[in-house]
């Protein structure tokens, strides 16, 4: 009886070091107001080395920072980004529902922050940008990002990422990024549930990776009379990271590390960086 793997999943990178690079997740969206001004000048403070950021284009073309599908899910208006002009937008309360019921950071300050801004508010820090935008056109959005990204001189501290291979498909060939999820969910599916370490897709200098430490999935099996679908974890381990590195120059960062177990297996397995929630609370892990 032959069976035929099928899955998701997602890995991100970063570059080898004894100790993992401090990824602060949408600036450290478990101490502030995701995206914003505020929550990253925190992050960095709390000693998060790196910035992972997400981006999205309002109705003029200009890309900001900010994730859910629509405004009401952190702010004070309803709607998307691409329904608003960017100076429309800079006037939002991005911490309007951060919080308990409390909400402790409404009218502080918070808004949706331009990414020129943030290059270059901090133009010696290294950003990962998530592109998150669901209706805005590849080849706009890339266009886009490499007029910021030539404007603020930021192309030598930059990565691109995003969940949609498209928007990384469409970026120009100058312009740093990770490999696709759909490739990277791929190989780490054959190494965790066939031991099979594919080669990659594309001859690179570099392959970045991102993916969750642990990674729930479906597995959907095909039989002869049919198939089945059944859940299941996928997770780093050293025969993944053995594989991984074996293809190339290999960086890999590992989402989703919010806890002081989970930092020190990374650590264990030599990734390359690790993105949290909270740099505040990573503090005492790294101690």
């Amino acid at each position: 009886m032959k069976k035929i793997i099928a899955l998701s999943l997602m890995v991100m990178a970063g570059s080898a070091c004894a100790a993992p690079q401090l990824i602060a997740h949408r600036g450290g969206t478990g101490d502030a107001p995701e995206n914003t001004l505020p929550a990253i000048q925190l992050a960095l403070e709390n000693k998060a080395q790196a910035i992972w950021i997400t981006v999205q284009l309002t109705k003029d073309g200009v890309p900001v920072l900010y994730r859910p599908s629509d405004l009401s899910a952190l702010t004070n208006l309803t709607g998307k980004i691409s329904q608003y002009s960017q100076a429309k937008l800079s006037t939002v309360d991005a911490g309007w529902k951060w919080g308990d019921d409390a909400h402790p950071w409404r009218g502080k300050g918070a808004t949706i922050p331009t990414l020129e801004t943030v290059l270059k508010t901090w133009p010696n820090t290294p950003f990962y940008i998530d592109i998150k935008s669901p209706d805005a056109d590849p080849a706009t959005m890339g266009k886009a990002l490499l007029s910021v990204l030539n404007e603020t001189k930021s192309l030598n501290r930059v990565r691109v990422y995003s969940t949609e291979d498209r928007y990384l498909n469409a970026l120009a060939p100058e312009v740093p990024r990770f490999v696709t999820r759909s490739e990277t969910r791929t190989r780490l599916a054959n190494i965790s549930l066939s031991h099979q370490c594919l080669a990659p897709e594309k001859t690179m200098q570099a392959y970045w990776y991102g993916l969750e430490l642990n990674r729930k999935v479906e597995v959907v099996e095909k039989f002869t009379l049919g198939e089945g679908v059944s859940p299941a974890t996928l997770t780093w381990d050293k025969e993944a990271m053995d594989c991984f590195r074996s293809q190339g120059n290999a960086h890999i960062i590992f989402i989703g590390v919010n806890s002081a177990e989970d930092y020190q297996k990374a650590v264990a397995l030599n990734a390359d960086g690790v993105m949290t929630d909270s740099p505040a609370k990573a503090k005492a892990w790294i101690k």
